[in-house]
């Protein structure tokens, strides 16, 4: 008894649309940048350390997190809404490579800043001053 996927028959696989869209959008998805295991909008201006300017308004960076980060494991909350100042952080529960994000529009700008880890921030060393006098 010979199954249909015995046979030898010469066609093709053919991708399917819905597949081929996926995959299409995967890959768009992919080129976003990752600094510090935190994703950045495409477009997204280094400005200092850590610190990320972006070229879409505040509530469309805040949509494209939302579609990055999903809201159950990466809470958010308000912590600035002042005329002109907005701002949200969004916490990374894991701690792997960066505490979490904030994002903030002021002067009609979005930034993003990526908060480090605890472990990343190094402590500042004082110099040590050398006095040759003995008391």
């Amino acid at each position: 008894m010979m199954r249909a996927l015995d046979t030898m028959k010469r066609h093709f696989y053919k991708a399917r649309p819905l597949g081929a869209a996926l995959c299409a959008l995967w890959v768009a998805g992919a080129s976003a940048d990752v600094v510090s295991g935190a994703q950045l909008p495409d477009g997204a201006q280094k400005v200092g350390e850590n610190r990320y300017r972006v070229p879409k308004d505040f509530e469309a960076t805040l949509d494209y997190y939302r579609s990055v980060y999903s809201t159950s494991s990466y809470p958010r909350r308000q912590i600035v809404n002042q005329p002109g100042v907005k701002a949200v952080h969004i916490t990374n529960l894991s701690g792997k490579n960066f505490a979490g994000l904030n994002i903030y529009e002021a002067n009609e700008e979005v930034r993003i800043y990526i908060v480090p880890t605890q472990q990343a921030v190094k402590p500042v060393k004082k110099p040590e001053t050398k006095s040759g006098k003995k008391k």
